[in-house]
């Protein structure tokens, strides 16, 4: 807070000070009903504020994202509360949520997400690395038998299995070029075959 917000809040504060006590000057004779009527302001004040404070999870709650629009060879991703976009995928008849990785050079599944698509983890050879936010981590390769998004499929894609922590599992470009035409405009990402 600087000087100016600093005097700004004092005049405020004078200001609303001079108020209430001319309001309880004016009725004193009805002194316990005025100070019901404020209480009652002050906690649809704070009220409000929280409602404006917590808005972004109220709005999540109530008015969930529209899902991705999906047609023959297009496919429409609506951005994410976060600016991430996000798509859940069958992946050898598995649901995987995915998160759109630019980034990414290829299709990397978590450990969870890797069982549940029926990859035996103990079988793997974590021998590459990749560089990540967090650090380096070791990757096992692994060819997914298919991965599919309501009618379009792919087979024999080349992945990696992250040896560690991730929460979701990412969709990078080994996927992603094989569309013809990746476009991100008005809150979409749009891919097209």
């Amino acid at each position: 807070m600087d000087t100016w917000d600093i005097g700004n809040l004092a005049y405020l504060g004078l200001l609303g000070a001079v108020l209430v006590f001319w309001l309880f000057v004016q009725n004193r004779e009805a002194l316990g009903k005025k100070l019901q009527h404020l209480a009652g302001w002050v906690l649809i004040f704070i009220g409000v504020i929280a409602a404006v404070g917590l808005w972004d999870d109220i709005r999540r709650e109530v008015l969930p994202g529209r899902a991705a629009a999906v047609s023959a060879g297009r496919i429409e991703v609506p951005r994410a509360p976060d600016g991430h976009y996000y798509l859940t995928m069958m992946v050898n008849d598995a649901p995987v949520n995915f998160m759109v990785d630019t980034g990414a050079s290829g299709v990397v599944l978590s450990a969870k997400d890797a069982r549940r698509a029926g990859i035996d983890l103990q079988n793997l050879a974590y021998s590459g690395r990749a560089s990540t936010a967090n650090g380096q981590v070791r990757t096992a390769p692994v060819k997914i038998a298919r991965i599919s998004l309501g009618p379009v499929e792919d087979r024999d894609i080349r992945g990696w299995v992250n040896e560690g922590e991730m929460d979701k599992s990412l969709l990078g470009m080994s996927y992603l070029e094989r569309w013809g035409k990746i476009e991100i405009g008005g809150g979409d990402l749009v891919l097209q075959r």
